[in-house]
């Protein structure tokens, strides 16, 4: 040790430390597309089936028009809300090969590790994808008139670990599977 006690930081840790190879951003949009797919299509069969269409395709100039419309519309949104809000944590907190990977994810070959190294439990996943992800994000774009979801999805692209913000925020990366 030089006199003093100064000492050379530690090298900071690469891509191997987190478990791989760091997801590129174009496999991460692809991803978003599939998991996109993956809740849309059944939410409209749910909200097809509930008869929300019919509400919204009903609607006329009265009070009671409006309602109608403002219910499906309610409807429509709620069903969404659930399927996205529950599906990623259940699918990234599957144990063995497919931790921390939803099934757009896995399709292209990406997964979602813990910068701890612990496995991706339905808390975590939570934590990442609704509270952070979707909640937080949600409410900090309201106030930037909707940049700070553009910011959060192309953040990767400069980020020197592929990170959006919504990872640095729940220390997670990405990386290849």
């Amino acid at each position: 040790m030089p006199p003093g006690g100064w000492q050379q930081a530690p090298p900071a840790a690469g891509p191997a430390a987190y478990g791989g190879q760091l997801a590129g951003w174009g496999r991460r949009f692809a991803a978003t597309i599939i998991d996109g797919l993956i809740i849309g299509i059944p939410a409209l069969i749910i909200t097809s089936l509930l008869g929300v269409g019919v509400l919204g395709a009903t609607v006329s100039e009265s009070a009671g028009g409006l309602v109608a419309a403002l219910v499906g519309l309610f409807v429509t949104v709620l069903v969404f809300a659930v399927l996205a809000l529950v599906y990623a944590p259940l699918t990234m907190m599957r144990s063995g090969e497919h931790n921390g990977q939803t099934f757009g994810k896995q399709i292209v070959g990406i997964r979602v590790i813990r910068t701890s190294g612990e496995r991706m439990d339905f808390l975590w996943s939570a934590l990442r994808e609704v509270a952070i992800k979707t909640f937080g994000v949600a409410i900090v774009a309201t106030a930037t008139l909707y940049l700070a979801f553009l910011a959060n999805y192309l953040w990767p692209l400069w980020d020197d670990e592929n990170r959006a913000l919504h990872d640095m925020a729940a220390s997670t990366r990405v990386v290849r599977a």
